[in-house]
Protein backbone atom coordinates (compact mmCIF):
# COMPACT_ATOMS: atom_id res chain seq x y z
CA UNK A 1 0.00 0.00 0.00
CA UNK A 2 1.15 3.26 -1.12
CA UNK A 3 2.38 5.31 2.04
CA UNK A 4 -0.03 8.50 2.86
CA UNK A 5 1.72 11.96 3.09
CA UNK A 6 0.51 14.91 4.60
CA UNK A 7 -0.05 18.25 2.64
CA UNK A 8 3.40 19.13 1.66
CA UNK A 9 5.48 16.75 3.17
CA UNK A 10 6.82 15.47 0.36
CA UNK A 11 7.33 16.43 -3.28
CA UNK A 12 7.70 14.78 -6.50
CA UNK A 13 9.30 17.11 -9.77
CA UNK A 14 9.57 15.24 -13.49
CA UNK A 15 11.38 17.18 -16.31
CA UNK A 16 11.15 16.02 -19.65
CA UNK A 17 13.96 17.04 -22.33
CA UNK A 18 14.50 16.69 -26.57
CA UNK A 19 17.10 14.22 -27.50
CA UNK A 20 18.77 16.18 -30.39
CA UNK A 21 21.14 15.42 -33.69
CA UNK A 22 24.06 17.47 -33.50
CA UNK A 23 24.71 17.56 -37.25
CA UNK A 24 20.72 18.42 -38.18
CA UNK A 25 19.29 19.95 -35.39
CA UNK A 26 16.70 17.27 -35.67
CA UNK A 27 14.96 15.23 -32.97
CA UNK A 28 16.64 12.27 -32.26
CA UNK A 29 14.25 9.18 -31.63
CA UNK A 30 17.11 6.99 -29.37
CA UNK A 31 16.13 7.81 -25.98
CA UNK A 32 16.50 3.34 -25.91
CA UNK A 33 19.77 3.10 -27.33
CA UNK A 34 20.74 5.98 -24.20
CA UNK A 35 19.22 4.20 -21.87
CA UNK A 36 20.73 1.02 -23.29
CA UNK A 37 24.03 2.68 -22.48
CA UNK A 38 22.96 3.25 -19.10
CA UNK A 39 22.04 0.78 -18.04
CA UNK A 40 23.49 -2.45 -20.52
CA UNK A 41 20.39 -3.38 -21.12
CA UNK A 42 17.56 -1.98 -22.73
CA UNK A 43 14.77 -0.87 -19.89
CA UNK A 44 12.24 1.51 -19.69
CA UNK A 45 13.20 3.13 -16.40
CA UNK A 46 16.77 2.84 -14.67
CA UNK A 47 17.10 4.06 -11.04
CA UNK A 48 19.86 6.57 -10.53
CA UNK A 49 19.73 7.43 -6.81
CA UNK A 50 17.88 10.65 -6.14
CA UNK A 51 16.72 10.72 -9.86
CA UNK A 52 15.24 8.39 -12.10
CA UNK A 53 15.57 8.06 -15.69
CA UNK A 54 12.14 6.55 -18.08
CA UNK A 55 11.05 7.13 -21.82
CA UNK A 56 7.64 8.89 -22.97
CA UNK A 57 5.26 8.33 -25.39
CA UNK A 58 7.96 9.42 -28.52
CA UNK A 59 11.12 8.11 -28.93
CA UNK A 60 12.78 11.17 -28.47
CA UNK A 61 11.91 12.34 -25.28
CA UNK A 62 13.62 11.11 -22.02
CA UNK A 63 11.99 11.92 -18.49
CA UNK A 64 13.95 12.95 -15.17
CA UNK A 65 11.73 12.48 -12.17
CA UNK A 66 12.66 12.73 -8.33
CA UNK A 67 13.61 9.08 -7.49
CA UNK A 68 9.89 8.72 -5.13
CA UNK A 69 8.46 11.01 -3.52
CA UNK A 70 10.93 14.07 -2.02
CA UNK A 71 11.08 15.95 1.35
CA UNK A 72 13.17 18.96 -0.20
CA UNK A 73 13.28 20.71 -3.54
CA UNK A 74 15.99 23.16 -2.69
CA UNK A 75 18.93 21.12 -3.99
CA UNK A 76 16.95 19.28 -6.97
CA UNK A 77 18.78 22.03 -9.38
CA UNK A 78 22.25 20.48 -8.66
CA UNK A 79 21.10 17.31 -8.95
CA UNK A 80 18.95 17.39 -12.14
CA UNK A 81 21.84 19.00 -13.28
CA UNK A 82 24.25 16.32 -12.60
CA UNK A 83 22.06 13.98 -14.16
CA UNK A 84 21.86 16.55 -17.13
CA UNK A 85 25.55 16.20 -17.71
CA UNK A 86 26.28 12.30 -17.18
CA UNK A 87 23.23 11.92 -20.15
CA UNK A 88 25.08 14.30 -21.97
CA UNK A 89 28.29 12.19 -21.46
CA UNK A 90 26.30 9.14 -22.97
CA UNK A 91 25.16 11.19 -25.81
CA UNK A 92 28.59 11.96 -27.06
CA UNK A 93 28.91 8.79 -28.93
CA UNK A 94 25.43 9.17 -30.44
CA UNK A 95 26.13 12.72 -32.03
CA UNK A 96 23.45 13.66 -29.71
CA UNK A 97 23.00 16.78 -26.94
CA UNK A 98 19.60 17.23 -25.15
CA UNK A 99 17.22 20.45 -25.48
CA UNK A 100 15.59 22.21 -22.89
CA UNK A 101 11.96 24.12 -23.48
CA UNK A 102 8.62 22.95 -24.34
CA UNK A 103 8.64 22.66 -28.45
CA UNK A 104 10.70 22.15 -30.75
CA UNK A 105 11.19 25.36 -33.11
CA UNK A 106 11.51 23.11 -36.35
CA UNK A 107 10.28 19.97 -35.51
CA UNK A 108 7.84 18.28 -38.62
CA UNK A 109 5.63 15.76 -36.14
CA UNK A 110 4.58 13.93 -39.31
CA UNK A 111 8.15 12.79 -40.51
CA UNK A 112 9.89 12.74 -37.03
CA UNK A 113 7.82 11.29 -34.64
CA UNK A 114 8.65 7.96 -33.62
CA UNK A 115 6.38 6.60 -30.81
CA UNK A 116 7.89 4.23 -28.44
CA UNK A 117 8.31 0.73 -29.44
CA UNK A 118 9.14 -1.27 -25.94
CA UNK A 119 7.20 -1.17 -22.89
CA UNK A 120 3.73 0.39 -22.11
CA UNK A 121 3.97 -0.01 -26.54
CA UNK A 122 0.08 -1.59 -26.99
CA UNK A 123 -1.01 1.78 -24.66
CA UNK A 124 0.91 4.14 -26.64
CA UNK A 125 -0.36 2.02 -29.97
CA UNK A 126 -3.90 2.10 -28.62
CA UNK A 127 -3.46 6.00 -28.10
CA UNK A 128 -2.18 6.30 -31.48
CA UNK A 129 -4.47 4.81 -32.86
CA UNK A 130 -7.55 6.61 -31.65
CA UNK A 131 -6.26 10.33 -31.21
CA UNK A 132 -3.15 10.29 -34.30
CA UNK A 133 0.04 10.92 -31.89
CA UNK A 134 1.79 12.27 -34.78
CA UNK A 135 0.44 15.75 -34.05
CA UNK A 136 2.66 19.15 -32.53
CA UNK A 137 -0.01 18.10 -29.41
CA UNK A 138 1.53 14.81 -28.90
CA UNK A 139 5.39 14.75 -30.16
CA UNK A 140 5.98 18.15 -29.39
CA UNK A 141 5.23 19.11 -25.82
CA UNK A 142 7.84 19.04 -23.29
CA UNK A 143 6.54 19.75 -19.75
CA UNK A 144 7.94 20.31 -15.38
CA UNK A 145 5.36 18.46 -13.48
CA UNK A 146 4.37 18.66 -9.97
CA UNK A 147 3.37 16.16 -7.81
CA UNK A 148 1.99 17.48 -4.13
CA UNK A 149 0.75 15.16 -1.46
CA UNK A 150 -2.88 15.11 0.16
CA UNK A 151 -3.88 12.81 3.31
CA UNK A 152 -7.35 12.35 3.30
CA UNK A 153 -10.98 14.25 1.85
CA UNK A 154 -9.84 17.73 3.94
CA UNK A 155 -6.72 17.70 2.36
CA UNK A 156 -7.52 16.94 -0.90
CA UNK A 157 -10.39 19.92 -1.06
CA UNK A 158 -7.76 22.53 0.47
CA UNK A 159 -5.29 21.42 -2.20
CA UNK A 160 -7.62 21.17 -5.38
CA UNK A 161 -9.57 24.25 -4.69
CA UNK A 162 -6.06 26.32 -4.33
CA UNK A 163 -4.56 24.63 -7.71
CA UNK A 164 -7.67 25.31 -9.29
CA UNK A 165 -7.59 29.02 -9.07
CA UNK A 166 -3.54 29.28 -9.58
CA UNK A 167 -3.58 27.05 -12.83
CA UNK A 168 -4.60 29.90 -15.34
CA UNK A 169 -1.84 31.83 -14.06
CA UNK A 170 1.04 29.05 -14.73
CA UNK A 171 2.07 29.74 -18.53
CA UNK A 172 2.41 33.56 -17.39
CA UNK A 173 5.16 32.35 -15.77
CA UNK A 174 6.35 29.65 -17.72
CA UNK A 175 4.82 29.81 -21.51
CA UNK A 176 8.27 28.59 -23.35
CA UNK A 177 6.57 27.63 -26.64
CA UNK A 178 6.67 30.48 -29.20
CA UNK A 179 7.73 29.09 -32.22
CA UNK A 180 6.64 25.91 -34.40
CA UNK A 181 7.57 24.70 -37.68
CA UNK A 182 9.95 27.44 -37.87
CA UNK A 183 6.97 30.24 -37.45
CA UNK A 184 6.23 32.63 -34.40
CA UNK A 185 2.81 31.28 -33.97
CA UNK A 186 1.26 34.18 -32.03
CA UNK A 187 1.16 31.82 -29.18
CA UNK A 188 3.65 32.07 -26.07
CA UNK A 189 2.68 28.55 -24.66
CA UNK A 190 1.34 27.03 -28.08
CA UNK A 191 1.84 23.77 -26.16
CA UNK A 192 -1.03 24.51 -24.37
CA UNK A 193 -2.87 26.15 -27.32
CA UNK A 194 -2.44 22.57 -28.48
CA UNK A 195 -2.94 20.94 -25.05
CA UNK A 196 -6.96 22.21 -25.34
CA UNK A 197 -7.99 20.43 -28.28
CA UNK A 198 -5.19 17.15 -28.25
CA UNK A 199 -8.19 14.80 -27.22
CA UNK A 200 -11.30 16.43 -29.12
CA UNK A 201 -11.93 13.00 -30.30
CA UNK A 202 -13.17 12.26 -26.50
CA UNK A 203 -13.41 15.88 -25.10
CA UNK A 204 -14.10 14.25 -21.41
CA UNK A 205 -10.47 13.12 -21.56
CA UNK A 206 -9.23 16.87 -20.79
CA UNK A 207 -12.36 18.76 -20.28
CA UNK A 208 -12.11 22.49 -20.12
CA UNK A 209 -8.13 21.66 -19.22
CA UNK A 210 -9.22 22.91 -15.52
CA UNK A 211 -10.71 20.84 -13.38
CA UNK A 212 -14.18 20.51 -12.12
CA UNK A 213 -15.61 21.76 -8.69
CA UNK A 214 -14.66 18.41 -7.00
CA UNK A 215 -13.23 18.43 -3.58
CA UNK A 216 -13.64 14.79 -2.49
CA UNK A 217 -12.98 11.21 -3.93
CA UNK A 218 -16.27 10.04 -4.26
CA UNK A 219 -17.11 13.28 -6.09
CA UNK A 220 -14.18 13.02 -8.23
CA UNK A 221 -14.73 9.65 -8.79
CA UNK A 222 -18.41 10.87 -9.60
CA UNK A 223 -17.43 13.85 -12.21
CA UNK A 224 -14.48 13.05 -13.98
CA UNK A 225 -13.54 9.28 -13.87
CA UNK A 226 -16.62 8.14 -14.56
CA UNK A 227 -17.64 10.39 -17.52
CA UNK A 228 -13.87 9.37 -18.90
CA UNK A 229 -14.78 5.63 -18.16
CA UNK A 230 -17.78 5.23 -20.00
CA UNK A 231 -16.39 7.72 -22.89
CA UNK A 232 -13.27 5.63 -23.96
CA UNK A 233 -15.28 2.31 -23.56
CA UNK A 234 -15.94 2.35 -27.18
CA UNK A 235 -12.54 2.36 -28.13
CA UNK A 236 -11.03 0.16 -25.99
CA UNK A 237 -12.76 -2.87 -26.03
CA UNK A 238 -9.81 -4.73 -24.38
CA UNK A 239 -9.82 -2.41 -21.13
CA UNK A 240 -6.03 -0.99 -21.96
CA UNK A 241 -6.35 1.89 -20.77
CA UNK A 242 -6.58 3.04 -17.41
CA UNK A 243 -8.78 6.37 -15.92
CA UNK A 244 -5.72 7.48 -14.43
CA UNK A 245 -3.71 7.36 -17.46
CA UNK A 246 -6.65 8.68 -19.18
CA UNK A 247 -7.00 12.22 -17.14
CA UNK A 248 -5.17 15.13 -19.25
CA UNK A 249 -6.90 17.78 -17.26
CA UNK A 250 -4.13 20.79 -16.27
CA UNK A 251 -4.06 18.65 -13.05
CA UNK A 252 -4.84 15.62 -12.28
CA UNK A 253 -6.10 13.43 -9.01
CA UNK A 254 -3.97 10.35 -8.53
CA UNK A 255 -5.89 8.94 -5.87
CA UNK A 256 -4.04 5.27 -6.30
CA UNK A 257 -0.69 7.29 -4.48
CA UNK A 258 -3.07 10.49 -2.99
CA UNK A 259 -1.29 13.29 -5.04
CA UNK A 260 -2.05 15.75 -7.13
CA UNK A 261 -0.29 16.31 -10.48
CA UNK A 262 0.05 19.86 -11.79
CA UNK A 263 0.46 19.63 -15.92
CA UNK A 264 0.55 23.35 -17.11
CA UNK A 265 4.17 24.02 -16.77
CA UNK A 266 6.52 24.39 -20.03
CA UNK A 267 9.43 23.19 -18.87
CA UNK A 268 12.45 25.55 -18.76
CA UNK A 269 16.15 25.92 -20.68
CA UNK A 270 17.75 24.69 -17.59
CA UNK A 271 16.97 23.01 -13.84
CA UNK A 272 17.69 26.02 -11.57
CA UNK A 273 14.67 27.56 -13.28
CA UNK A 274 12.33 25.03 -13.60
CA UNK A 275 13.07 24.45 -9.47
CA UNK A 276 12.93 27.74 -9.01
CA UNK A 277 9.23 28.13 -10.72
CA UNK A 278 8.32 24.53 -8.84
CA UNK A 279 9.20 26.25 -5.41
CA UNK A 280 7.79 29.61 -6.15
CA UNK A 281 4.43 27.93 -6.83
CA UNK A 282 4.35 25.37 -4.01
CA UNK A 283 4.76 28.40 -1.35
CA UNK A 284 2.27 30.21 -3.14
CA UNK A 285 0.03 27.45 -2.83
CA UNK A 286 0.51 27.00 0.57
CA UNK A 287 -0.09 30.85 1.24
CA UNK A 288 -3.51 29.99 -0.56
CA UNK A 289 -4.62 27.37 1.50
CA UNK A 290 -3.10 29.33 4.61
CA UNK A 291 -5.91 31.67 3.84
CA UNK A 292 -3.41 34.46 3.12
CA UNK A 293 -5.21 36.26 0.24
CA UNK A 294 -9.01 34.67 0.36
CA UNK A 295 -11.02 32.20 2.02
CA UNK A 296 -11.63 28.11 1.02
CA UNK A 297 -15.24 28.86 0.17
CA UNK A 298 -14.10 31.81 -2.21
CA UNK A 299 -11.43 29.48 -3.84
CA UNK A 300 -14.47 26.81 -4.34
CA UNK A 301 -16.61 28.38 -6.35
CA UNK A 302 -15.06 29.50 -9.29
CA UNK A 303 -16.31 27.37 -11.94
CA UNK A 304 -14.04 25.82 -14.86
CA UNK A 305 -15.21 27.62 -17.40
CA UNK A 306 -14.58 31.40 -15.79
CA UNK A 307 -10.95 29.98 -14.75
CA UNK A 308 -10.38 28.37 -18.59
CA UNK A 309 -11.55 32.35 -19.94
CA UNK A 310 -8.65 33.50 -18.42
CA UNK A 311 -6.16 30.63 -18.66
CA UNK A 312 -7.07 30.94 -22.47
CA UNK A 313 -5.93 34.59 -23.33
CA UNK A 314 -2.46 33.61 -20.58
CA UNK A 315 -1.90 31.42 -23.20
CA UNK A 316 -1.81 33.66 -25.96
CA UNK A 317 -0.15 36.71 -24.07
CA UNK A 318 1.65 34.72 -21.43
CA UNK A 319 2.78 37.64 -18.76
CA UNK A 320 1.52 40.18 -20.42
CA UNK A 321 -2.26 38.79 -20.67
CA UNK A 322 -4.00 41.44 -19.03
CA UNK A 323 -6.74 40.48 -16.18
CA UNK A 324 -10.14 42.35 -15.70
CA UNK A 325 -11.74 39.88 -14.01
CA UNK A 326 -11.73 41.73 -10.52
CA UNK A 327 -12.96 38.98 -8.19
CA UNK A 328 -10.27 36.93 -9.78
CA UNK A 329 -8.00 39.45 -8.77
CA UNK A 330 -9.48 39.82 -5.35
CA UNK A 331 -8.91 36.21 -4.24
CA UNK A 332 -5.12 37.08 -4.40
CA UNK A 333 -5.53 40.11 -2.79
CA UNK A 334 -5.68 42.41 -5.81
CA UNK A 335 -7.89 45.04 -5.88
CA UNK A 336 -7.49 46.60 -9.70
CA UNK A 337 -6.67 45.81 -13.11
CA UNK A 338 -3.43 44.29 -14.01
CA UNK A 339 -0.89 42.32 -16.47
CA UNK A 340 -0.34 38.27 -15.35
CA UNK A 341 3.27 39.89 -14.41
CA UNK A 342 2.87 41.80 -12.13
CA UNK A 343 -0.13 39.11 -10.06
CA UNK A 344 3.43 37.38 -10.13
CA UNK A 345 5.27 40.00 -8.36
CA UNK A 346 2.90 40.47 -6.08
CA UNK A 347 2.72 36.22 -5.44
CA UNK A 348 6.57 36.65 -5.19
CA UNK A 349 6.53 39.44 -3.07
CA UNK A 350 4.19 37.70 -0.73
CA UNK A 351 6.43 34.58 -0.26
CA UNK A 352 9.88 35.89 -0.63
CA UNK A 353 10.56 34.88 2.67
CA UNK A 354 9.95 31.91 2.46
CA UNK A 355 11.69 31.07 -0.56
CA UNK A 356 14.77 29.80 -0.59
CA UNK A 357 17.37 32.19 -1.66
CA UNK A 358 18.96 30.05 -4.28
CA UNK A 359 15.72 30.72 -6.61
CA UNK A 360 15.72 34.59 -5.83
CA UNK A 361 17.63 35.38 -9.04
CA UNK A 362 16.03 32.99 -11.17
CA UNK A 363 12.38 34.18 -10.19
CA UNK A 364 13.42 37.83 -10.51
CA UNK A 365 14.81 36.95 -14.28
CA UNK A 366 12.19 36.20 -15.21
CA UNK A 367 9.76 38.62 -13.36
CA UNK A 368 11.77 41.03 -15.12
CA UNK A 369 12.95 39.98 -18.57
CA UNK A 370 9.73 37.53 -19.42
CA UNK A 371 8.78 34.61 -19.77
CA UNK A 372 11.39 32.47 -21.49
CA UNK A 373 8.92 32.87 -24.52
CA UNK A 374 9.31 36.46 -24.65
CA UNK A 375 13.11 35.80 -24.18
CA UNK A 376 13.33 33.84 -27.25
CA UNK A 377 11.21 36.03 -29.09
CA UNK A 378 13.72 38.58 -28.44
CA UNK A 379 16.45 36.75 -29.52
CA UNK A 380 14.91 35.41 -32.89
CA UNK A 381 13.57 39.23 -33.66
CA UNK A 382 12.59 39.04 -37.06
CA UNK A 383 14.56 37.11 -38.36
CA UNK A 384 12.96 33.76 -38.52
CA UNK A 385 15.38 31.89 -40.66
CA UNK A 386 16.04 28.22 -39.83
CA UNK A 387 19.90 29.41 -38.94
CA UNK A 388 18.97 31.71 -36.88
CA UNK A 389 16.12 29.97 -34.74
CA UNK A 390 19.08 27.28 -34.66
CA UNK A 391 21.64 29.43 -33.31
CA UNK A 392 19.51 30.77 -30.81
CA UNK A 393 18.03 26.94 -29.50
CA UNK A 394 21.98 25.94 -29.51
CA UNK A 395 21.95 28.82 -27.01
CA UNK A 396 19.48 27.06 -25.14
CA UNK A 397 21.47 23.96 -25.25
CA UNK A 398 24.10 25.56 -23.56
CA UNK A 399 22.31 27.11 -20.98
CA UNK A 400 21.01 23.15 -20.09
CA UNK A 401 24.50 22.58 -19.56
CA UNK A 402 25.81 25.02 -18.01
CA UNK A 403 22.59 25.41 -15.35
CA UNK A 404 22.41 28.70 -16.41
CA UNK A 405 18.84 30.90 -17.47
CA UNK A 406 18.64 32.51 -21.02
CA UNK A 407 19.13 36.28 -21.08
CA UNK A 408 19.85 37.17 -24.53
Amino acid sequence: MTKKYHLFEVYGIELEYMLIDKSTFKVAPKVDELLTKKAGKLTGDIDNGAIAWSNELVSHVIELKTNGPTKAIDDLSEKFHENILEIEEHLQSLNLHLLGAASHPLMNPDTDTQLWKHSYSEVYALYNTIFNCKGHGWSNVQSTHINLPFYDDKEFEKLHAAIRILLPLSPGLCASSPILDGKITGFKDTRLEFYKTNQKEIPELTGWVIPERTFSKLDYHATIFEPIKKAIAPFDKAGILEHNFLNSRGAIARFDRNAIEIRLMDIQECPKADIAICALVIEVLKAIINKVFCSLNEQKTWTKEDLFLILDDVIKHAEDSKIENRDYLGLFGLKRVTTVKDVWKHLYKSVKPQLHKSHHKAIELILEEGTLATRLLKAIGNDTSEAKIISVYKDLQTCLRTNQLFNP
